[in-house]
């Protein structure tokens, strides 16, 4: 009766250390307040205009899933897929190229694709011009400054490039803009012939632009009618949404869920449409991505040579 006694006594003491010893042993799990998951996005438009909406995404995944996230908008999109290497980002929304690479170097799975609007769940790049350029065609482009996006942006670069070089047209001159915001405004602004960008077909209904040219239109209202689209590449998957080889199975299904539940709400769609034109999320696989594969293995063309561009 006595030990009954100091046990009950005792039971509150005992509950205490067996919670506490519950929660030390949690710090440091992913998705916890000291470790919680890493969301990185690609600089493919202004980092703030990411940050300010990702925040929102950040507060209703925290709500709906019961994890801790946190955000991050590296300076390239290489960095991206070294932060996978180094387990710095645990989920990433990334370019297709940037998947292919972080798949091949890291196992990094592809679990969404972007929808964009009119339900385009594919994409091409662009070739821009101005309409003074006296550029009417790709042949034209010969001989002209070039203005690309980034080593390893697929509308941007690798298609663009792939397109090229089969035809044999050589720039004088190319550079990286870095931004597909950036590249319009060079084009604008006469500080190079051509660019290279992502295309995205007119709002239906109204014909409104919702190509790269779209991004500049609050600083340059009369874009439409200073630059002008003069070609497209071939069309390939759009972007994945991306997580970590080795993240536990019902956190990524927890996650995935919650991300397609925020983006059919109002505010979801409001900020994913600010971030990266998104409208929608659909699941998808790393299959679907075999014919950026495919192509890249045809042209001999491999990831570490493009980055090095």
């Amino acid at each position: 009766m006595k030990i009954l006694k100091l046990f009950l006594y005792l039971l509150p003491t005992i509950l205490f250390i067996i919670i506490l010893s519950a929660r030390e042993l949690r710090e440091g799990e992913l998705g916890t307040i000291s470790n919680p998951i890493r969301i990185y996005f690609t600089p493919s438009v202004d980092a703030e205009r990411i940050t300010t909406n990702a925040k929102q995404l950040v507060d209703y995944l925290e709500k709906e899933t019961g994890y801790y996230f946190t955000t991050a908008v590296p300076a390239s999109f290489i960095a991206v897929v070294e932060a996978f290497g180094t387990k710095k980002a645990d989920i990433a929304g990334i370019n297709t190229f940037s998947y292919l690479m972080a798949h091949e170097k890291y196992g990094a799975e592809a679990k969404l694709r972007i929808v964009r609007d009119g339900g385009e769940t594919f994409y091409k790049g662009q070739f821009i011009t101005r309409f003074d350029s006296g550029i009417e065609s790709l042949a034209d482009i010969q001989g002209r400054t070039m203005a690309y996006v980034d080593p390893s942006s697929t509308s941007g670069f690798i298609l663009p490039k792939a397109m090229l070089d089969k035809m044999g047209v050589k720039p004088s001159e190319t550079v990286f803009a870095m931004k597909h915001d950036n590249v319009v405004i060079m084009i604008y602004q006469r500080q190079v012939d051509v660019g290279a960008t992502y295309y995205a077909p007119p709002r239906p209904g109204t014909g409104e632009i919702l190509d790269a040219r779209m991004r500049v239109k609050l600083q340059f209202p009369d874009v439409e009618k200073k630059v002008k689209i003069i070609g497209f590449t071939e069309e390939i998957p759009n972007d994945p949404w991306v997580f970590r080889k080795d993240m536990d199975e019902e956190m990524k299904e927890k996650i995935i869920n919650a991300l397609i539940k925020y983006v059919n709400t109002e505010e979801g769609q409001k900020s994913m449409y600010e971030i990266y034109d998104i409208v929608g999320l659909i699941p998808t696989k790393d299959s679907d991505y075999d014919k950026l594969r495919n192509m890249l293995k045809e042209q001999g063309i491999s990831f570490e040579k493009l980055v090095k561009k």
